[in-house]
């Protein structure tokens, strides 16, 4: 302490708030991540322009897939297997309305 106060720095100043750290902490990560990103934007586009400069296509040595065709019948087969299931559905809704008919009928009954 007498070191400091020869030094005329006053003690407690020396003193820094654990979440003034973590504050400190978080602002330079996000000022590191930022310029980072800028970075990486910058070289991007610089890239770019220099293979268009030099005309070098990025894309040349990569496998390419062909378009996905739908033909009419996958078509087809489709909408008649969506139809299936609708119906199968509404199948077991009418079937279900039955079975409480005939419980209603049957309580009814007695």
């Amino acid at each position: 302490m007498e070191i400091f106060l020869t030094m005329g720095i006053n003690s407690n100043l020396l003193y820094i708030d654990p979440a003034a750290t973590s504050m400190l902490l978080t602002s330079i990560t996000a000022i590191v991540a930022a310029c980072g990103a800028g970075i990486f934007i910058a070289w991007r586009a610089i890239k770019k322009k220099v293979n268009k400069a030099l005309h070098i296509d990025e894309n040349a040595k990569k496998e390419v897939e062909g378009e996905l065709v739908i033909s009419d019948e996958l078509k087809d087969e489709a909408s008649t297997e969506e139809n299936k299931s609708e119906q199968i559905i509404s199948g077991e809704n009418t079937a279900s309305n039955e079975t409480t008919d005939t419980a209603d009928a049957t309580t009814e009954e007695k």
